[in-house]
Protein backbone atom coordinates (compact mmCIF):
# COMPACT_ATOMS: atom_id res chain seq x y z
CA UNK A 1 0.00 0.00 0.00
CA UNK A 2 1.28 3.17 -0.87
CA UNK A 3 -0.42 6.24 -0.40
CA UNK A 4 0.93 9.42 -2.36
CA UNK A 5 0.73 12.88 -2.28
CA UNK A 6 -1.13 14.37 -5.06
CA UNK A 7 -1.55 17.66 -3.85
CA UNK A 8 -2.58 20.22 -6.92
CA UNK A 9 -3.81 17.33 -9.04
CA UNK A 10 -7.18 16.17 -8.16
CA UNK A 11 -9.04 18.02 -10.57
CA UNK A 12 -11.85 16.37 -11.45
CA UNK A 13 -11.55 14.90 -15.31
CA UNK A 14 -13.74 17.22 -16.90
CA UNK A 15 -11.07 19.94 -16.12
CA UNK A 16 -8.22 19.00 -17.80
CA UNK A 17 -7.53 20.57 -21.04
CA UNK A 18 -7.83 18.66 -24.68
CA UNK A 19 -5.20 16.94 -25.70
CA UNK A 20 -3.82 18.45 -28.97
CA UNK A 21 -2.85 15.74 -31.79
CA UNK A 22 -4.67 14.09 -34.35
CA UNK A 23 -8.63 14.61 -34.04
CA UNK A 24 -9.23 11.37 -36.42
CA UNK A 25 -7.23 9.39 -33.84
CA UNK A 26 -8.53 7.22 -31.59
CA UNK A 27 -7.62 5.78 -28.06
CA UNK A 28 -8.69 5.24 -24.63
CA UNK A 29 -10.47 8.65 -23.03
CA UNK A 30 -9.17 9.97 -20.07
CA UNK A 31 -11.89 8.37 -17.83
CA UNK A 32 -10.99 5.21 -18.99
CA UNK A 33 -7.29 5.69 -18.81
CA UNK A 34 -8.25 6.52 -14.99
CA UNK A 35 -10.13 3.83 -14.50
CA UNK A 36 -7.83 0.88 -16.01
CA UNK A 37 -5.02 2.84 -13.21
CA UNK A 38 -7.51 2.39 -10.49
CA UNK A 39 -8.34 -1.32 -11.30
CA UNK A 40 -4.00 -2.15 -11.46
CA UNK A 41 -3.90 -0.11 -7.99
CA UNK A 42 -6.66 -2.13 -6.56
CA UNK A 43 -4.81 -5.69 -7.57
CA UNK A 44 -2.13 -4.50 -6.22
CA UNK A 45 -3.26 -3.21 -2.51
CA UNK A 46 -5.12 -7.25 -2.67
CA UNK A 47 -1.44 -8.76 -3.90
CA UNK A 48 -0.19 -6.57 -0.62
CA UNK A 49 -2.87 -8.57 1.35
CA UNK A 50 -2.68 -11.45 -0.25
CA UNK A 51 2.20 -11.72 -0.09
CA UNK A 52 1.12 -10.60 3.28
CA UNK A 53 -0.45 -13.95 4.30
CA UNK A 54 2.17 -15.60 2.10
CA UNK A 55 5.06 -14.71 3.63
CA UNK A 56 4.52 -17.05 6.46
CA UNK A 57 4.73 -20.04 3.92
CA UNK A 58 7.55 -18.94 1.96
CA UNK A 59 11.40 -19.25 2.34
CA UNK A 60 11.51 -15.27 2.93
CA UNK A 61 11.58 -13.75 6.56
CA UNK A 62 10.13 -10.57 6.99
CA UNK A 63 13.35 -8.51 6.80
CA UNK A 64 14.28 -9.94 3.44
CA UNK A 65 10.48 -8.78 2.01
CA UNK A 66 11.50 -5.52 4.12
CA UNK A 67 14.41 -5.03 1.93
CA UNK A 68 12.66 -5.91 -1.48
CA UNK A 69 9.93 -3.41 -0.63
CA UNK A 70 11.87 -0.42 -0.16
CA UNK A 71 15.14 -1.04 -1.76
CA UNK A 72 13.77 -1.94 -5.09
CA UNK A 73 11.44 1.66 -5.85
CA UNK A 74 14.77 3.51 -4.74
CA UNK A 75 16.75 1.60 -7.29
CA UNK A 76 14.40 2.32 -10.12
CA UNK A 77 13.86 6.15 -8.91
CA UNK A 78 17.46 6.57 -8.27
CA UNK A 79 18.03 9.22 -11.02
CA UNK A 80 14.74 10.86 -10.03
CA UNK A 81 15.06 10.89 -6.58
CA UNK A 82 18.70 12.41 -7.17
CA UNK A 83 17.16 15.28 -8.97
CA UNK A 84 14.49 16.22 -6.15
CA UNK A 85 17.16 15.71 -3.41
CA UNK A 86 16.76 19.07 -2.09
CA UNK A 87 13.30 19.10 -2.11
CA UNK A 88 13.22 16.17 0.08
CA UNK A 89 15.69 17.27 2.37
CA UNK A 90 13.76 20.43 3.02
CA UNK A 91 10.54 18.54 4.51
CA UNK A 92 10.00 19.16 7.79
CA UNK A 93 11.06 16.65 10.72
CA UNK A 94 7.34 16.12 12.13
CA UNK A 95 5.93 15.23 9.05
CA UNK A 96 8.61 13.28 7.97
CA UNK A 97 8.55 11.39 10.56
CA UNK A 98 5.10 10.42 10.26
CA UNK A 99 5.48 9.66 6.72
CA UNK A 100 8.48 7.48 7.86
CA UNK A 101 7.11 5.66 10.91
CA UNK A 102 3.52 5.72 9.59
CA UNK A 103 4.29 3.64 6.42
CA UNK A 104 8.17 2.42 6.94
CA UNK A 105 9.47 -0.43 8.67
CA UNK A 106 6.98 -0.38 11.83
CA UNK A 107 4.00 -0.36 9.67
CA UNK A 108 5.59 -2.78 7.10
CA UNK A 109 6.61 -5.50 10.40
CA UNK A 110 3.19 -5.12 11.95
CA UNK A 111 1.26 -5.71 8.72
CA UNK A 112 3.57 -8.82 7.98
CA UNK A 113 2.87 -10.37 11.59
CA UNK A 114 -0.76 -9.85 11.47
CA UNK A 115 -0.96 -11.62 8.35
CA UNK A 116 0.95 -14.47 9.34
CA UNK A 117 -1.49 -15.02 12.85
CA UNK A 118 -4.69 -14.41 10.69
CA UNK A 119 -6.10 -14.53 7.23
CA UNK A 120 -5.49 -12.55 3.82
CA UNK A 121 -9.21 -11.61 4.54
CA UNK A 122 -7.94 -9.59 7.88
CA UNK A 123 -4.79 -7.82 6.70
CA UNK A 124 -6.89 -6.31 3.36
CA UNK A 125 -10.22 -5.42 5.38
CA UNK A 126 -8.57 -4.35 8.33
CA UNK A 127 -5.10 -2.26 7.51
CA UNK A 128 -7.20 -0.03 4.55
CA UNK A 129 -11.10 -0.29 6.15
CA UNK A 130 -9.71 1.23 9.41
CA UNK A 131 -7.96 3.83 8.21
CA UNK A 132 -10.63 6.32 7.52
CA UNK A 133 -11.55 5.93 11.19
CA UNK A 134 -8.05 6.72 12.53
CA UNK A 135 -8.08 9.26 10.14
CA UNK A 136 -10.77 10.98 11.28
CA UNK A 137 -9.82 10.50 14.68
CA UNK A 138 -6.82 12.12 14.23
CA UNK A 139 -7.96 15.15 12.14
CA UNK A 140 -10.55 15.86 15.01
CA UNK A 141 -7.75 15.58 17.88
CA UNK A 142 -6.06 18.24 15.43
CA UNK A 143 -9.07 20.89 15.60
CA UNK A 144 -10.27 20.05 11.79
CA UNK A 145 -14.10 19.08 13.13
CA UNK A 146 -15.96 15.97 13.53
CA UNK A 147 -17.36 14.13 10.69
CA UNK A 148 -20.32 15.17 8.63
CA UNK A 149 -22.92 13.82 6.28
CA UNK A 150 -22.37 10.22 5.42
CA UNK A 151 -19.21 9.92 7.28
CA UNK A 152 -20.47 9.09 11.04
CA UNK A 153 -22.57 6.20 9.73
CA UNK A 154 -19.51 4.81 7.22
CA UNK A 155 -17.17 5.32 10.48
CA UNK A 156 -19.48 3.48 12.55
CA UNK A 157 -20.18 0.70 9.81
CA UNK A 158 -16.31 -0.13 9.45
CA UNK A 159 -16.16 -0.66 13.07
CA UNK A 160 -19.23 -2.77 13.04
CA UNK A 161 -17.26 -5.11 10.29
CA UNK A 162 -14.05 -5.19 12.43
CA UNK A 163 -16.21 -6.56 15.29
CA UNK A 164 -17.85 -8.98 13.51
CA UNK A 165 -14.25 -10.42 11.96
CA UNK A 166 -13.03 -10.88 14.85
CA UNK A 167 -16.02 -11.48 17.05
CA UNK A 168 -15.91 -15.56 16.82
CA UNK A 169 -12.05 -15.81 18.16
CA UNK A 170 -12.89 -13.75 20.80
CA UNK A 171 -15.57 -16.57 22.99
CA UNK A 172 -13.55 -19.39 23.06
CA UNK A 173 -10.36 -16.93 22.84
CA UNK A 174 -8.38 -17.33 20.05
CA UNK A 175 -5.00 -15.75 21.26
CA UNK A 176 -3.05 -15.99 17.87
CA UNK A 177 -5.49 -14.60 16.02
CA UNK A 178 -6.44 -11.57 18.09
CA UNK A 179 -2.75 -11.12 18.72
CA UNK A 180 -2.80 -10.84 14.91
CA UNK A 181 -6.02 -8.95 14.83
CA UNK A 182 -4.50 -6.21 17.18
CA UNK A 183 -1.45 -5.90 15.18
CA UNK A 184 -3.14 -5.18 11.90
CA UNK A 185 -4.91 -2.33 13.49
CA UNK A 186 -1.65 -1.08 15.18
CA UNK A 187 -0.22 -1.16 11.26
CA UNK A 188 -3.63 0.54 10.00
CA UNK A 189 -3.24 3.38 12.38
CA UNK A 190 0.61 3.45 11.59
CA UNK A 191 -0.77 4.23 8.55
CA UNK A 192 -3.65 6.63 8.96
CA UNK A 193 -0.30 8.78 10.24
CA UNK A 194 1.26 8.47 7.33
CA UNK A 195 -1.48 9.49 5.65
CA UNK A 196 -1.79 12.71 7.51
CA UNK A 197 1.85 13.40 6.91
CA UNK A 198 1.50 13.29 3.36
CA UNK A 199 -0.81 16.42 3.26
CA UNK A 200 1.68 18.37 4.97
CA UNK A 201 4.60 18.20 2.43
CA UNK A 202 4.96 19.34 -0.87
CA UNK A 203 6.17 16.33 -2.87
CA UNK A 204 4.97 14.85 -5.71
CA UNK A 205 4.40 11.01 -5.86
CA UNK A 206 8.17 9.90 -6.89
CA UNK A 207 9.23 12.63 -3.97
CA UNK A 208 7.12 10.89 -1.60
CA UNK A 209 8.27 7.84 -2.62
CA UNK A 210 11.75 8.35 -1.85
CA UNK A 211 10.95 9.78 1.47
CA UNK A 212 9.65 7.07 2.81
CA UNK A 213 11.94 4.20 1.11
CA UNK A 214 15.72 5.77 1.74
CA UNK A 215 15.45 5.86 5.62
CA UNK A 216 13.29 2.64 5.21
CA UNK A 217 15.49 0.55 3.77
CA UNK A 218 18.66 2.46 6.18
CA UNK A 219 16.58 1.17 8.96
CA UNK A 220 16.04 -2.25 8.12
CA UNK A 221 19.91 -2.78 6.76
CA UNK A 222 20.93 -1.72 9.61
CA UNK A 223 18.61 -4.13 12.04
CA UNK A 224 19.95 -6.89 9.79
CA UNK A 225 23.42 -6.29 9.53
CA UNK A 226 22.97 -5.51 13.19
CA UNK A 227 21.53 -8.77 14.08
CA UNK A 228 18.37 -7.58 15.10
CA UNK A 229 16.24 -9.17 12.75
CA UNK A 230 17.45 -12.47 10.94
CA UNK A 231 17.77 -12.75 7.04
CA UNK A 232 17.51 -16.14 5.37
CA UNK A 233 17.53 -14.11 1.69
CA UNK A 234 20.67 -15.82 0.44
CA UNK A 235 19.18 -19.43 0.62
CA UNK A 236 15.61 -18.15 -0.13
CA UNK A 237 13.97 -19.83 -3.06
CA UNK A 238 14.25 -18.09 -6.23
CA UNK A 239 10.42 -17.83 -7.04
CA UNK A 240 9.66 -16.61 -3.51
CA UNK A 241 12.61 -13.68 -4.28
CA UNK A 242 10.92 -13.20 -7.82
CA UNK A 243 7.53 -13.01 -6.16
CA UNK A 244 8.35 -10.81 -3.53
CA UNK A 245 10.35 -8.31 -5.94
CA UNK A 246 7.03 -8.05 -8.17
CA UNK A 247 4.59 -7.56 -5.75
CA UNK A 248 6.42 -6.16 -2.78
CA UNK A 249 9.29 -4.07 -4.71
CA UNK A 250 7.99 -2.87 -8.07
CA UNK A 251 3.92 -3.67 -7.57
CA UNK A 252 3.18 -1.81 -3.97
CA UNK A 253 6.69 0.16 -3.82
CA UNK A 254 6.50 1.89 -7.13
CA UNK A 255 3.73 1.12 -9.02
CA UNK A 256 0.87 1.49 -6.71
CA UNK A 257 1.52 4.86 -5.73
CA UNK A 258 2.25 5.67 -9.43
CA UNK A 259 -1.07 4.31 -10.51
CA UNK A 260 -2.87 5.93 -7.79
CA UNK A 261 -1.99 9.65 -8.20
CA UNK A 262 -2.25 8.97 -12.34
CA UNK A 263 -5.63 7.75 -11.21
CA UNK A 264 -6.65 10.44 -9.15
CA UNK A 265 -5.59 13.19 -11.68
CA UNK A 266 -8.21 11.56 -14.34
CA UNK A 267 -10.97 10.67 -12.31
CA UNK A 268 -11.25 12.85 -9.03
CA UNK A 269 -10.76 12.03 -5.88
CA UNK A 270 -14.14 11.01 -4.41
CA UNK A 271 -14.54 8.37 -7.23
CA UNK A 272 -11.26 7.12 -6.79
CA UNK A 273 -11.40 6.11 -3.27
CA UNK A 274 -15.24 4.55 -4.18
CA UNK A 275 -13.97 2.45 -6.73
CA UNK A 276 -10.44 1.58 -4.28
CA UNK A 277 -12.49 0.48 -1.50
CA UNK A 278 -13.25 -2.72 -3.68
CA UNK A 279 -10.07 -3.88 -2.70
CA UNK A 280 -11.37 -6.17 0.74
CA UNK A 281 -13.65 -8.19 -2.07
CA UNK A 282 -10.85 -8.42 -4.09
CA UNK A 283 -8.70 -9.77 -1.73
CA UNK A 284 -11.56 -12.28 -0.10
CA UNK A 285 -12.21 -13.49 -3.71
CA UNK A 286 -8.55 -13.69 -4.85
CA UNK A 287 -7.53 -15.90 -1.69
CA UNK A 288 -9.62 -18.85 -2.31
CA UNK A 289 -7.81 -20.01 -5.52
CA UNK A 290 -4.33 -18.30 -4.46
CA UNK A 291 -4.39 -19.53 -1.24
CA UNK A 292 -7.05 -22.04 -0.46
CA UNK A 293 -8.57 -19.93 2.01
CA UNK A 294 -12.59 -20.03 2.72
CA UNK A 295 -14.61 -17.43 3.51
CA UNK A 296 -15.79 -17.69 6.81
CA UNK A 297 -19.31 -16.42 7.85
CA UNK A 298 -17.58 -13.84 9.95
CA UNK A 299 -15.83 -12.71 6.60
CA UNK A 300 -18.91 -12.70 4.82
CA UNK A 301 -20.59 -10.26 6.91
CA UNK A 302 -17.54 -8.12 8.31
CA UNK A 303 -16.35 -7.26 4.93
CA UNK A 304 -19.20 -5.66 3.11
CA UNK A 305 -19.92 -3.66 6.20
CA UNK A 306 -15.98 -2.48 5.91
CA UNK A 307 -16.40 -1.82 2.17
CA UNK A 308 -20.07 0.11 2.75
CA UNK A 309 -18.68 2.22 5.77
CA UNK A 310 -15.19 3.25 3.64
CA UNK A 311 -17.46 4.32 0.67
CA UNK A 312 -19.67 6.22 3.27
CA UNK A 313 -16.66 7.67 4.78
CA UNK A 314 -15.37 8.87 1.93
CA UNK A 315 -18.28 10.96 0.94
CA UNK A 316 -17.73 14.49 0.56
CA UNK A 317 -20.54 15.91 2.41
CA UNK A 318 -22.96 17.97 -0.03
CA UNK A 319 -24.69 20.68 1.82
CA UNK A 320 -23.24 24.11 2.98
CA UNK A 321 -21.01 26.47 0.78
CA UNK A 322 -19.14 25.81 -2.13
CA UNK A 323 -15.40 25.48 -0.86
CA UNK A 324 -12.82 26.99 -2.34
CA UNK A 325 -10.59 24.55 -4.56
CA UNK A 326 -7.49 24.65 -2.47
CA UNK A 327 -9.15 23.86 0.13
CA UNK A 328 -10.79 21.20 -1.70
CA UNK A 329 -7.55 19.68 -2.58
CA UNK A 330 -5.99 19.58 0.69
CA UNK A 331 -9.57 18.13 2.43
CA UNK A 332 -9.84 15.24 -0.18
CA UNK A 333 -10.89 11.65 1.06
CA UNK A 334 -8.20 9.65 3.00
CA UNK A 335 -8.50 6.45 1.42
CA UNK A 336 -4.90 4.27 1.85
CA UNK A 337 -3.61 3.71 -1.87
CA UNK A 338 -1.91 0.70 -0.34
CA UNK A 339 -2.03 -1.77 2.16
Amino acid sequence: MVATNTTGAAAPPDTAAPRAGNPGRRGLSPQAQGMAALLVTVAIWAAFALSARALSASSLLPADAALLRFGVPLLVLLPALWRRRHRIAAVRPGPAAKIICGAGVPFFLAAMHGGALTSAAFVGSIVPGMVPLFVSALMAARGHGAPRGTQPAGLALIALGVAALVWRYVVPVDADVLEGAGTLLVASGLWALYTVGLRDVDLDPVGSIGLLCLPSFAVIGVLVLAGVLPTGIAHAAGTDIALFLVVQGLGVGLCAGLLYAFAIRRLGAERSSVVGSLSPVAVVLLAVPLLGESPTPAVLVGVPLITLGVVLANRRPRTGPRTPARTRTRNRPEVPADA
